[in-house]
């Protein structure tokens, strides 16, 4: 089984699933925590993607949008607990 097969058939298919399953948290998370928690691992699947196909299609210069994303998901993350943190210290 050469690489770009495994890529094809084992990893996508599974970042397909944890897609759904992180969409499915997403609408049904009975806060907003669950939410933003949600968005966070969206963006990190996506970055997975991105890295799997820069891998399979030897076309890395799609990682530089990798790097910003995964930038940008933990930048919202950080600014989100430092919101929590100052609504629950009023």
């Amino acid at each position: 089984m050469s690489l770009e097969t495994y890529f094809l058939y084992v990893i996508m298919p599974i970042l397909g699933v944890a897609a759904l399953l992180v969409v499915y948290r997403f609408f049904k998370g009975p806060n907003i925590v669950d939410r933003v928690v949600a968005l966070d691992l969206s963006i990190t699947i996506g970055v997975a993607a991105i890295a799997a196909y820069c891998i399979v299609t030897q076309q890395f210069s799609f990682l530089d949008d990798a790097m910003i994303l995964a930038l940008i998901a933990f930048l919202s993350t950080v600014a989100f607990s430092y919101y929590l943190t100052k609504k629950v210290k009023k």
